[in-house]
């Protein structure tokens, strides 16, 4: 640092996913450029327990720790700190107590109750009240299969993941309003959750808290925190929900469609008005929530399956592409569909299905892997096409950000498919958003 320039305001971003999490400190530089440092990361990933898939909270809530008190010992002074995850899943609390165990989204225990949901609302309304996507593992259908299980009768609070750990931080309790939109719960006329869902499903009311905008404090850490991680740091709320995050990190010229690339992609644009008709709904999109806007975007399975890949063939990434590059095996398969949303051999799915369809079946790895990244680049093509129909808008690029940004073929192969040009930032988007969120940017 130059002779006389002032010390740098140091910020942390802990961002968790679904295969791991990650503390990043940010901060300006001379220039007013954010710099960002890594100061630590841990795995994550859900374990099964009595034949459900659950996450282990108890051992993030330490590594987060953890993570903080190796932050402090490289920079002692924070100026505040916030936390985003993945949507969907949250911890049920009795007063200060969780009631275990936490399911994780893949898990399939709410299959037997979606029936059910949607002959008390059928789905059609539900879509036209909060403009959420279908998806078997939206909160609505979490809490509906909880309540059938008796979980809700004693809970006092339900938190989502991100909002847990700071909770665990602070003592305080919050609900922050972009998580809060991935419910399937909220009224797009409101931007509240609707107490007509609430009251059809019988769900208690009294869990349903005010909800917070980002930029919100939550608090400074509780004594006993202090003491583990040997500081203290304000915790605020950032975009919680970490592709809300992700799309405020993306340094767009202009309103053009994103890809927020990861373990799944979702590909959207920003709106200042949410789209609740019936094109809308049958092609999935769904209406969240951004800071002060809404992401008009759909879920696509994303880096999931090349994930399952990887684990099954024991392949780094890197020699993954470069097999897929090998191969001359051009088929596509519908990557969102439910079978490969938890299955156990991935290779062998991809197999059956293209069996079953009739199509030639892949005979190597390079034939999987390349057919897979060839259908995720489709994918992107039909969710562009259809975004284009629903908003009635033309467009002429596509953001991508997140890990599958570093992917160059990926990236290639989504520039040919779908006719537009793919501008892509292989950077933390969703670090970046959290932490310019928290400086005020």
């Amino acid at each position: 640092m130059r002779k006389g320039s002032k010390m740098p305001k140091f910020y942390l971003a802990i961002d968790i996913g679904a295969s791991s999490g990650r503390h990043i400190v940010g901060y300006k530089d001379e220039r007013g450029t954010l710099q960002t440092v890594e100061t630590y990361r841990f795995p994550n990933g859900v374990k099964e327990v009595d034949g459900h898939l659950t996450w282990e909270v108890e051992r993030l809530v330490k590594e987060v720790k953890s993570g903080i008190r190796e932050t402090l010992k490289k920079y002692p002074k924070v100026e505040s700190m916030s936390i985003d995850t993945w949507g969907v899943d949250y911890v049920l609390l009795e007063e200060d107590k969780e009631i275990m165990p936490v399911y994780a989204y893949r898990d399939s225990r709410t299959k037997a109750v979606i029936g059910e949901v949607h002959e008390k609302i059928p789905f059609e309304k539900l879509y036209a009240i909060t403009g959420s996507q279908f998806q078997e593992f939206n909160t609505l259908y979490q809490l509906y299969d909880d309540l059938k299980r008796g979980r809700l009768e004693r809970a006092t609070d339900f938190l989502f993941i991100p909002e847990y750990l700071m909770y665990k931080l602070t003592g305080v309790k919050k609900h922050e309003y972009t998580n809060a939109s991935t419910t399937g719960m909220l009224s797009a006329q409101t931007n509240d959750y609707s107490k007509e869902i609430i009251s059809v499903l019988g769900l208690k009311e009294s869990l349903f808290k005010p909800l917070e905008k980002p930029k919100t404090p939550v608090g400074s850490f509780t004594a006993e925190v202090q003491a583990e991680v040997g500081g203290n740091v304000p915790v605020v709320l950032c975009p919680t929900h970490d592709t809300a995050s992700a799309v405020e990190g993306i340094p767009m010229e202009e309103n053009a469609p994103y890809v927020s690339s990861g373990t799944w992609s979702l590909l959207g644009i920003k709106s200042a008005k949410a789209f609740t008709s019936e094109r809308a709904m049958r092609a999935n999109y769904s209406n969240e929530y951004g800071p002060n806007y809404i992401r008009f975007q759909k879920n696509i399975m994303g880096l999931w399956i090349i994930q399952c890949l990887a684990k099954q063939t024991g392949l780094g990434f890197e020699e993954m592409v470069n097999l897929a590059k090998s191969s001359e095996y051009t088929e596509i398969f519908n990557v969102n569909d439910e079978r490969f949303l938890a299955s156990p051999n991935m290779k062998k799915e991809i197999a059956e299905y293209f069996l079953e369809s009739g199509k030639p079946v892949p005979q190597t790895d390079a034939d999987v892997i390349n057919s897979t990244y060839r259908s995720l680049a489709y994918s992107y093509k039909v969710a562009y096409e259809e975004l284009e129909e629903i908003t009635g808008e033309k467009y002429g690029k596509l953001y991508i950000v997140g890990g599958g940004a570093k992917n160059k073929y990926l990236n290639q192969l989504t520039e040919e498919y779908t006719a537009k040009k793919v501008v892509a930032f292989p950077i933390e988007a969703t670090a970046i958003g959290n932490l310019l969120t928290q400086i005020g940017e």
